[in-house]
């Protein structure tokens, strides 16, 4: 399966403490666990002893092993078992040990890589490093509908005059115009879409047309750039972002987080995040009614139009390079 060569989000950074947690990635469940030295730990949430839950156990007080929660087998940082309560003189030898996975921290977020091998770093989000921009996270939410669904969402202009009216869209104004679209060896980058916005952020003063960038960079990533607003008036020489990170769970559900590198520096993170909260949960009831939850791959399996040419090219991606998980 191509989707586990690639990294995908699977907590926040900060839902990680001493204590394991529990994930779901590509149907794959893994334990998450901070060491001593704060660097996070993937595992299968299986004990190799007799399958236990390894996220139903605990960090020991070193901070340097994961207890099971059945027989209390011990496991290292670097996932060998270290000690068995039961056979206490025994040294547990190099095969006794948890499956490890790749895992990193990046943009506010932890990721994971099944697959031994494969892409070298999650998606580029390049507004993470920029000191002029805050970064804030939103989410998770959880969506009973796959992932390439939000993504595509994420990408369509057209449905923001009725799904956020008064918001990002108004019905009145909904035509779309031309925009290009270019379609990179690893993505899709769709530039000069633009539409008119009654208020586009928590500053915006009034409505205004604004002009966005979207990038695919991943099969379940997409970034949105955007000239900033404050009252209305545009604000030369920055862009702001906005990164779409969809963690795949089962072909037909998914989790999903928002990371906003933006240039309000005067709105709480409350704020911020209540504003993303009622935007997504517009969406939200609509992506899970669509049939099928699975994106359809074939062009002729659903009616397009004009408008529609950056979520055809999303498409095609997926096809091109063999994305089966959420797909048809």
């Amino acid at each position: 399966m191509i989707e586990a060569a690639h990294w995908h989000p699977v907590a926040t950074s900060g839902q990680l403490t001493r204590s394991p947690a529990a994930a779901v990635l590509l149907e794959h469940h893994l334990v998450l666990w901070r060491d001593r030295g704060g660097t996070v730990r993937a595992w299968d949430d299986a004990c190799p002893h007799r399958g236990a839950r390894l996220s139903s156990g605990r960090v020991l007080d070193d901070g340097l092993r994961l207890a099971c929660p059945y027989h209390g087998w011990q496991f290292g940082v670097d996932a060998r078992c270290v000690a068995i309560p039961a056979v206490p003189g025994f040294e547990p030898p190099p095969g006794h040990r948890a499956r490890a996975r790749d895992a990193l921290e990046r943009n506010g977020l932890v990721w994971v890589r099944l697959a031994d091998g494969g892409e070298s770093a999650p998606p580029p989000f390049d507004a993470e490093d920029d000191p002029r921009l805050r970064k804030v996270t939103c989410g998770p939410y959880d969506v009973p509908s796959s992932a390439p669904r939000v993504l595509e969402n994420f990408l369509d202009l057209a449905h923001f005059g009725f799904v956020h009216e008064g918001s990002l869209g108004d019905p009145e104004r909904a035509a779309i115009g031309d925009y290009r679209v270019d379609e990179t060896p690893g993505g899709v980058v769709a530039t000069g879409c633009r539409v008119w916005q009654p208020a586009s952020s928590v500053q915006a003063a009034g409505g205004a047309w604004v002009e966005y960038t979207y990038a695919v960079v991943g099969p379940y990533t997409a970034l949105l750039t955007k000239a900033p607003q404050a009252g209305g008036a545009r604000i030369d020489g920055f862009r702001e972002a906005i990164a779409l990170f969809v963690c795949p769970v089962t072909p037909e559900s998914c989790r999903v987080w928002f990371r906003l590198a933006i240039t309000d520096f005067t709105s709480d993170d409350d704020r911020l995040r209540a504003f993303q909260d009622a935007i997504f949960a517009q969406d939200a009831p609509i992506v899970a009614s669509q049939r099928p939850r699975r994106l359809p791959l074939d062009p002729s399996a659903e009616l397009h139009c004009a408008a529609d040419r950056a979520s055809a090219a999303y498409r095609r991606m997926l096809r091109r390079l063999g994305v089966s998980f959420g797909t048809c």
